[in-house]
């Protein structure tokens, strides 16, 4: 599944064009703009159909795929006269934040470049609630808490109820689990609701092929009034030919912190996008001597730990490592092809400053459906094309992987690199995940 991330202001925009065919026994007022600029927001203003961006308190935030806006201090709303901003010092405020650098307390650093100004929601701590759904393995899960706002994943074991849904479990067994496991700690007088919404919320994120869709907080307010004050959706983005006229031209940003990314980075996210597999890279260090071919995201992060760390113990730096990225969800071969195309190409352009070796290492765990013979082809076909490049910088390649087919993927790439003069050593699921780290920084 590609995960795509997407603004909370097209999230709920879909939200809106579809609550009458999920949500019909509730009110959601959408009113929310999208702007990049205070000069935008005023124009916006004096547009048809936005005169309540003059009538109401507002609240303004960033709209850059990052949470915990809270925490950083980026979210505009008066806490002495709670909701008293005009769009005027709305205006005024988004453009203090666009004129600096924003560094957010994970260490991030950009520039804010959108944002995401709406009317200011009245309401107490105890009309918050938390709901979210997830696709983890091959079944969905629901996450659903009387608890909402910034504090809810502390002590989330006690304070949300989890409900597994099984790619081929009824609506009515659907409905079943989810009232069975509503927070006990939910009011009764707003149970029923909730227990009503939740079940729809649901259905909204199966049937719009939601891979990740969460409300924190919900706020139910008198009756059946809604307000939606945070979401955080990803798309499944494989779904997208199905889904085109539904979901509409939706953006898929950058994440904040990445705008600057080179042309290899732009090129694997375009492929990324336009791929059913994972294909991720971020150059760390153009001049770095250890680059990766890593399968699979939980690996990619192993290896380059462990990268680290041995480079360190072994006299030189974690500026070695060069890249961090997968590729993964069984690629085809003329993807993984383009993918190790683009690495060798990047890798061979400096020699190392001190005259060492590059190394390469290609790793991952056990697959459970790629074909490791499929795309060890890819990567066989790269090296016809950059063998000479690669031992110009006299390039060592450890290759450590399992998974289908691995026995002759190995076998395959072992053959073509020496046919090639390629220095090579390969390895099986027998060998540790990550002993080719040890053995390639060792020497």
């Amino acid at each position: 599944m590609a995960q795509k991330a997407i603004r909370e202001y097209d999230g709920k925009a879909l939200f809106s064009k579809q609550w009458e065919n999920y949500f019909s026994g509730f009110h959601y007022g959408f009113k929310s703009v999208l702007v990049t600029s205070g000069a935008e927001l005023l124009e916006k203003a004096n547009e048809h159909g936005f005169e309540w961006l003059k009538q109401e308190p507002l609240v303004a935030k960033p709209d850059m795929l990052f949470g915990k806006r809270g925490k950083n201090d980026l979210v505009l709303f008066k806490t002495n006269k709670p909701g008293d901003v005009t769009v005027e010092e709305a205006a005024a405020w988004i453009d203090e934040k666009m004129a600096h650098t924003t560094t957010l307390l994970s260490g991030q650093s950009g520039l804010l470049t959108h944002f995401i100004v709406e009317p200011f929601t009245p309401h107490t701590q105890d009309q918050e609630y938390y709901i979210s759904a997830t696709c983890v393995g091959e079944d969905d899960v629901l996450y659903m808490s009387a608890e909402g706002g910034m504090e809810v994943e502390d002590g989330w074991d006690e304070k949300v109820n989890e409900v597994v849904i099984s790619i081929d479990m009824s609506d009515a067994d659907m409905e079943h689990a989810v009232k069975a496991n509503v927070p006990a700690d939910i009011p009764d007088e707003n149970k029923a609701s909730f227990t009503a919404f939740a079940i729809a919320f649901f259905k909204f994120y199966r049937d719009m092929n939601f891979a990740y869709l969460e409300i924190n907080p919900i706020v139910m307010l008198d009756g059946n009034n809604m307000a939606i004050l945070d979401l955080v959706a990803r798309l499944d983005d494989t779904a997208g030919f199905l889904m085109k006229d539904v979901w509409g031209d939706i953006e898929y940003p950058t994440a904040f912190g990445m705008e600057d990314q080179s042309d290899e980075e732009k090129a694997i996210a375009e492929a990324d996008s336009k791929s059913g597999a994972s294909l991720k890279l971020t150059i760390l260090n153009p001049m770095g001597r250890v680059w990766t071919m890593v399968a699979g995201g939980g690996a990619s992060v192993v290896y380059a730990d462990t990268i680290a760390d041995f480079a360190e113990a072994n006299g030189g730096s974690i500026a070695d490592l060069a890249n961090y990225g997968e590729y993964s969800g069984g690629p085809t071969t003329g993807e993984t092809k383009f993918y190790a195309d683009t690495i060798f190409d990047l890798m061979t352009r400096h020699k190392d400053p001190k005259g060492l070796d590059k190394i390469l290492i290609i790793g991952g765990a056990i697959a459970n459906f790629t074909d490791v013979a499929k795309t060890f082809t890819g990567i066989i076909q790269s090296f016809e094309t950059w063998a000479e490049k690669l031992k110009e910088h006299n390039t060592k390649i450890y290759v450590r992987r399992g998974g289908p087919n691995y026995e002759k993927g190995l076998k395959d790439i072992e053959e073509a690199a020496n046919r090639l003069g390629l220095s090579i050593e390969v390895y099986g699921p027998d060998t540790h995940v990550t002993d080719i780290v040890r053995m390639a920084l060792e020497k």
